[in-house]
């Protein structure tokens, strides 16, 4: 279908009678409100046997479940899928199997594995991850490689350090902030009344 010269929508021509063809994308909005359906939705069977839900999929819909439960597990599946809308189908697997592979099952980075993976800076994580790794080894720079200003690694490269605090702040200064305006939100309210 088509607005103008733009492409609005395609579908497969049915030759038959009695026949329909579902896109899982067009059932995403309702599927994440309701999760629960996803498993048993005829779109997804149908996407499976066209193999548009490939192995890398159901791995990472697995490990979703596993991390954050069936319902959240499944609504993550459900954001990543959305996000095909915007990149690349060849680019959301990579992105998948790198998660999988580093054990993570965050849709941003899903997202941002993928633009990685559309732009091809991949293999440059990978290279400066092993110059990192071989400069903490040696305890220093590089071997053979001179500092060039900031260098950009991937986000799973690196931890961020245990929180070195070993007791929360204290918050009793903005506790008494809040009491003075509920006070003042109450004796304006009685003034009200009064008159």
């Amino acid at each position: 279908m088509f607005d103008g010269r733009q492409v609005v929508a395609r579908h497969p021509r049915l030759t038959r009678r009695y026949t329909y063809h579902d896109f899982l994308d067009h059932y995403l909005e309702i599927l994440l409100v309701k999760p629960g359906a996803f498993a048993g939705a005829s779109a997804l069977a149908q996407a499976r046997a066209e193999g548009g839900f490939t192995k890398v999929h159901e791995a990472f819909w697995a490990a979703a479940k596993q991390k954050a439960g069936d319902r959240e597990g499944t609504r993550m599946r459900i954001e990543v899928l959305l996000l095909l809308r915007q990149l690349p189908a060849e680019a959301l697997v990579k992105a998948m199997e790198t998660c999988l592979r580093i054990g993570s099952v965050s849709t941003d980075l899903v997202a941002i594995e993928a633009r990685k993976a559309m732009e091809g800076t991949d293999d440059e994580d990978a290279e400066l991850l092993t110059d990192d790794r071989a400069a903490d080894d040696a305890g220093g720079e590089s071997p053979g490689k001179e500092a060039v200003g900031a260098r950009v690694i991937s986000l799973h490269a690196r931890r961020l350090p245990p929180d070195p605090r070993t007791t929360l702040p204290d918050m009793s200064k903005y506790d008494r902030l809040l009491n003075l305006v509920a006070t003042r939100e109450t004796s304006q309210n009685q003034k009200g009344q009064g008159a």
